[in-house]
């Protein structure tokens, strides 16, 4: 987990795959580094310190969720999102907004015990390997039976297997373990116990939020497991898993994904303008009142989770909203203060368009070459096509709804969508998609406002 990436570190990695947008690339990493800053001072001042939260203000597609979500991945950081207008569904109205601290929590521990079992990869696979050779050549099976008298009321009776390993056995086993280390067993079938998930609680109503009560039934619930035959390149992956499991440290895992979330957690809180007084929807008082049973969150609190008490002092929340009818200041004015550091994105424009179509790393126009690569195709688009492209993007969004850069995605699917249809009986095709071939195909959006209106 990366944590100390210096704030031009960070910008100069968010530009090779978002285009523009420097002020709030600039905010969001001074926000990042100000959290590894405060980690270095003295406890007595730590706890003074609490992050600066950001309000992105800006329209849909023009990057404020990927700005956000990069910027936790690359130091590091535990991430999850929200949609304000999530807390004022009907019968809802703002109950239990606590739920974005408990899913932050879960994206902490899944972070965590991947770096865990990671550091036990190798043990763990010598363990599955011993039990892949085992399993090819098992030994001979002597059956006690027990039974446990919780298991006997739920119907359920284990039988204890002990094995018994003949030298007949031993040596079937060495021969085996030899050709699996030279990978010559990769394709062989294997048939491995994998454990069912069970839900204790199936009859709750969907979207009740259980805590962790869930997860104390499937304590006491016993384990059902079911056999499946796999290859075994497949079972390796699988068992090396499930060892990995074992070794690790639950309450290690638990501890430190806790103070991990309380200390570089990120709550992406979305569609804030949604819950503002300003917004023409009806139910004022409904949004108000999201708006305060968010706000002891982001001002601090302690909330309950499964894995144990978590602090939300010191969690980054970034709010974002197009605010297109309402306005920051139509928020009550304890939440505003709660987000003292305000961007405003900007725009795409033509050149943008251009630009996020042949910049970043895994641009759009480098994913379809890509996919028609598979079907032998070779596709190459002239930079007048690029351009038209881009022309068509600004326009289609100027004069309907401005959706951003998701434009693009059905400028682009339409564009090729013969050529996407076509191409598996095209092998070996070269095609070079020209100004000509976009306006040939792009000319009816471009020119019929009632179409493109109906264009996402």
């Amino acid at each position: 987990m990366r944590q100390n990436l210096t704030p031009r570190e960070i910008t100069a990695k968010l530009d090779e795959d978002i285009i523009g947008q420097q002020e709030a690339k600039r905010k969001v990493a001074i926000a990042m580094r100000n959290r590894y800053r405060r980690m270095l001072l003295d406890a007595s001042l730590k706890d003074e310190v609490i992050p600066k939260n950001i309000l992105m203000i800006g329209p849909t597609g023009v990057g404020k969720t990927e700005i956000a979500r990069r910027m936790a991945k690359l130091t590091g950081a535990p991430f999850s999102k929200v949609e304000a207008t999530k807390f004022t569904e009907v019968g809802y109205v703002g109950r239990d907004v606590e739920s974005m601290v408990r899913d932050l929590v879960e994206a902490s521990v899944r972070m965590v015990k991947e770096e865990k079992m990671k550091l036990v990869e190798d043990d763990a696979l010598k363990l599955a390997e011993e039990r892949l050779v085992g399993l090819l050549a098992p030994g001979e099976k002597r059956t006690q039976s027990s039974s446990n008298p919780f298991e006997m009321f739920m119907n359920q009776q284990t039988d204890d297997d002990h094995e018994e390993v003949t030298p007949e056995v031993r040596s079937k086993r060495l021969n085996l373990r030899e050709k699996l280390t030279a990978g010559l067993l990769e394709d062989a079938d294997v048939t491995i116990e994998v454990e069912q998930e069970q839900n204790p609680m199936g009859m709750m109503t969907p979207g009740m939020d259980t805590g962790g009560m869930q997860d104390m039934l499937k304590q006491f619930m016993p384990k059902n497991k079911h056999k499946r035959t796999m290859p075994v390149k497949k079972a390796r992956e699988y068992l090396k898993r499930e060892e990995a499991e074992k070794i690790v440290d639950t309450d290690n895992v638990n501890d430190e994904a806790i103070s991990l979330a309380e200390t570089m957690g990120i709550i992406f809180i979305d569609e804030m303008d949604k819950i503002a007084k300003g917004s023409q929807n009806s139910g004022d008082v409904s949004r108000e009142g999201v708006q305060r049973d968010i706000l002891p969150i982001v001002e601090g609190s302690t909330v309950q989770t499964k894995y144990g008490p978590i602090d939300t002092e010191h969690i980054l929340f970034i709010g974002a909203g197009a605010f297109h009818v309402a306005k920051p200041s139509d928020l009550i004015p304890e939440l505003q203060g709660r987000f003292p550091i305000r961007v405003e994105l900007d725009k795409l424009r033509t050149e943008d368009f251009v630009k996020i179509l042949k910049e970043p790393k895994s641009s759009m126009i480098k994913q379809y070459e890509a996919l028609l690569a598979t079907e032998e195709v070779s596709i190459s688009f002239t930079d007048e096509a690029i351009d038209e492209v881009a022309s068509i993007a600004f326009e289609v969004n100027n004069d309907t709804d401005d959706i951003g850069a998701r434009r693009l995605h059905t400028i682009l699917e339409t564009l090729l969508e013969e050529l996407l249809f076509e191409a598996s009986g095209m092998q070996g095709a070269q095609v070079e998609i020209t100004k000509q071939y976009v306006e040939s195909k792009l000319n009816k959006i471009k020119s019929d406002k009632n179409l493109s209106a109906f264009i996402l």
